[in-house]
């Protein structure tokens, strides 16, 4: 199994970054717009669609504002198995990191995921400055 794992430093509060990773179906509005362009929600899952035009159909798995963590898998034909979570940790009042961590299945799909989550990461960061 490939796991994927981002780790990138924001200078904005935690608490800021986590209202809107918490706020999970406000992707294309909250957290990374233009990375993604659309996000709606289906039951336990939401359908998220990207700029380059993938879409995917993320479950929720958790969502646990103690710790700050966002959990999900994609379900999808082309994955044997995908799950992943999001993370936020507090680096002084007005910095945090962002963690997030994918497995997945066949191997060969970190070679488009991984790309996709580091350009992600860099849209969330860009957009979570702006707003402070």
């Amino acid at each position: 199994m490939a796991s994927i794992r981002i780790e990138i430093d924001i200078d904005a509060p935690a608490g800021q970054v986590w209202d809107a990773i918490r706020d999970y179906g406000a992707l294309h509005t909250r957290l990374v717009p233009g990375f993604v362009i659309d996000t709606r929600l289906e039951g336990d899952s939401r359908m998220v669609t990207f700029g380059n035009g993938m879409t995917a159909r993320e479950r929720i798995v958790g969502l646990d504002d103690a710790s700050r963590r966002f959990a999900y898998g994609i379900v999808s034909e082309r994955l044997n198995h995908h799950s992943a979570s999001n993370q936020v940790f507090a680096e002084g009042d007005n910095r945090c990191r962002f963690v997030w961590i994918a497995d997945v299945l066949p191997d060969v799909a970190a070679e488009t995921m991984a790309p996709m989550m580091r350009q992600g990461a860099e849209v969330l960061k860009a957009n979570a400055e702006a707003a402070r």
